[in-house]
């Protein structure tokens, strides 16, 4: 569980605010573990909600970073969507961690504490997809200007409630602000239909042979 335990309002005192600026307040937000968080939100959701220093979190899910410790549980979630000839392995997953972090965006569920999902990718200065990124570490690039996505995981049990379409859109958003400019992806025909959806399109058949199956490259312009 999560509460709010300060709110910043960055405008506070700033006469000359600009209409776009007024409005945006910072939550420091704290578990039972101590550990923090810090999200933006507007002062008309605070307003709608009925919030203050001290309340509960009223959102179910919490979109941030991940944390060193929680390898074992993304591996994890990583075996149940995927099937062994497209799932990363343990070893992969462990690299894509330690040394990209900041490229995962998890989904923790507020009432268990449990991930619900995540997003995963590699910034990269190249534009076409290839299955080395899902192998070699040594291709991440921390400057590049495009993210070649590498997994959107959802527990079964978390499906069908529009949390893979709000992951996207919260990394999509987060990746935005940093400055990149693209996310690439691929995915087999069947999910086609649902990334063009999320705003991604459709660039045909991708050069790509993993885990023996055949794959369409997509991407999203930010």
């Amino acid at each position: 569980m999560w509460k709010i335990k300060h709110i910043f309002d960055g405008n506070y005192g700033c006469e000359e605010a600009s209409e776009e600026q007024t409005g945006e307040l910072s939550l420091t937000l704290i578990n039972e573990k101590g550990e923090e968080w810090y999200v933006s939100v507007t002062d008309a959701w605070m307003t709608e909600k009925g919030l203050d220093e001290g309340s509960i979190w009223p959102e179910r899910f919490l979109f941030r970073n991940i944390r060193m410790e929680e390898k074992e549980e993304v591996t994890e979630i990583e075996q149940i969507c995927f099937p062994p000839n497209e799932a990363c392995s343990a070893g992969a997953m462990k690299e894509r961690i330690e040394a990209a972090p900041e490229l995962f965006l998890v989904a923790e569920d507020t009432e268990t504490g449990k991930i619900a999902g995540f997003l995963n990718g590699l910034s990269t200065k190249e534009t076409i997809f290839r299955d080395e990124f899902f192998t070699d570490i040594r291709l991440y690039d921390p400057e590049g200007g495009n993210i070649m996505l590498l997994g959107l995981d959802v527990r079964p049990e978390y499906r069908r409630q529009g949390l893979a379409r709000e992951i996207v859109r919260q990394y999509a958003e987060r990746e935005k602000k940093k400055g990149r400019r693209r996310l690439v992806l691929t995915c087999l025909e069947s999910k086609v239909e649902m990334y063009q959806k999320f705003g991604f399109r459709d660039l045909g058949m991708a050069n790509s042979t993993w885990g023996g199956e055949d794959w369409h490259e997509m991407d999203y312009q930010l």
